[in-house]
């Protein structure tokens, strides 16, 4: 039996979701704005420059995650989830493949938005 996009999108938050904390859950319900309103290489580069500071660690969690995802589904432009091979990929993709990597982001957060929420205590 084949597993739609839909359901590798769910299971790929639902693992990621396991323990993770109120402070991540919010920063995943505002991401899709914030993607929107500056664009998917300025919220990677805030997210990674957030999280190399201890009192934002979930900024890191949660750009991994997403750099993890996307290169999964990405990964002849992708080579590599860390950050700086990420980013150069990211500036080298035609401009479709980076609207289709965008369109992608926003697909996995809808689906980490609802399942971080649901399992954080």
């Amino acid at each position: 039996m084949a597993v739609t996009l839909e359901q590798q999108r769910a299971a790929d938050a639902w693992k990621k979701a396991q323990g993770c904390e109120k402070d991540y859950v919010n920063l995943a319900k505002g991401l899709p704005a914030l993607i929107m309103n500056t664009g998917l290489m300025q919220v990677m580069a805030f997210l990674h420059e957030k999280g190399s500071k201890n009192s934002q660690r979930h900024c890191a969690v949660l750009g991994d995650h997403l750099r993890g995802w996307l290169q999964l589904r990405f990964p002849q432009q992708i080579k590599s989830a860390d950050f700086p091979a990420f980013m150069d990929a990211l500036m080298k993709a035609e401009p479709r493949t980076f609207q289709q990597i965008t369109a992608e982001a926003y697909a996995w957060l809808r689906w980490m938005r609802q399942i971080a929420a649901a399992v954080t205590r």
